[in-house]
């Protein structure tokens, strides 16, 4: 079996322990790691796990046929595809996963096209947890040709890899997911604004917040539709959401009135109040 050459440019709070997976990894997948930081201590870090370390992107470039990127933002992923595409032959695929720009991707794929490179956006998801023990989900856009290239490298770092379309795709993927992580952690904070003129334990919300979404699925468990449209009366999903419906909204209407007693202010309650029936599909309640 041909040992395939993987360079990891970005050892940082991400980059590092992905890096460091590949390497734990790369005997039993047959990777060759090499590795560039402008900082020492992780390139020293990944040399005694087993990586060899390059004295530049150009040099990480010209060894390897799978270049992974984890810097800080589009410029930077610029930067780094700018100095690779220099000495970089028609074998280099580079796998961006720092989470860009929508339009990002597109535009730096189309450039290396010009130098026959192929380019993939793969955002993770998962944290620095997820990627010390390998189990990132990893959401790839790319050719059907350039996603093959990088699977054992991509495999090597995540438990649950998808590819989801052609480049740029998954950018748009962890945009859509983290909206919602974001949009939940801004709910999680009106929850312990509520708790705290309650008289409540906050740590103990938390620790109730964490086992019962790894119980339910948190607000996943509604995400088994293959559509937004409306729902039909007859459809297994009404009667389903239906259900959610009538909890969720009963529930949110006592978590506003108890917001107004305490004088807590709680605005994305009151748009789920709103939202939530029309955004599982089912119909505006008549306001009548």
């Amino acid at each position: 079996m041909t040992r395939l050459a993987v360079g990891f440019v970005g050892l940082g709070n991400i980059g590092r322990p992905m890096a460091l997976r590949l390497t734990s990894q790369a005997e039993e997948r047959q990777l060759d790691v090499h590795v560039f930081d402008v900082a020492a201590e992780p390139v020293a870090e990944l040399v005694a796990a087993g990586a060899s370390a390059a004295g530049s992107v150009a040099e990480l470039a010209a060894r390897v046929d799978v270049l992974c990127v984890m810097v800080r933002d589009d410029d930077q992923v610029r930067e780094v595809l700018g100095a690779a595409l220099g000495v970089a032959g028609e074998r280099l695929t580079v796998v961006i996963h720092s989470t860009v720009a929508p339009t990002t991707p597109g535009e730096l794929a189309d450039t290396a096209a010009r130098h026959g490179v192929k380019v993939v956006d793969a955002p993770v998801s998962g944290g620095a947890m997820g990627a010390a023990d390998g189990t990132l989900a990893i959401l790839v856009g790319g050719s059907d040709e350039a996603f093959a290239a990088c699977r054992p490298a991509l495999d090597a770092m995540g438990s649950k890899v998808v590819h989801a379309g052609p480049v740029g795709s998954g950018t748009r993927f962890k945009l859509a997911r983290n909206l919602m992580h974001f949009v939940a952690f801004t709910a999680a904070t009106e929850a312990q604004r509520l708790a705290e003129a309650a008289g409540l334990d906050l740590k103990a919300l938390g620790d109730v917040v964490r086992h019962t979404d790894a119980i339910t699925g948190g607000p996943g468990a509604i995400m088994h539709r293959a559509t937004t449209a409306p729902l039909a009366e007859d459809d297994f999903w009404f009667g389903v959401f239906s259900h959610v419906r009538a909890l969720g909204e009963k529930d949110l209407r006592f978590a506003t009135e108890l917001a107004d007693q305490l004088g807590v202010d709680v605005p994305l309650a009151r748009l789920a109040l709103d939202r939530l029936g029309p955004g599982l599909g089912l119909p505006e309640k008549d306001p009548s």
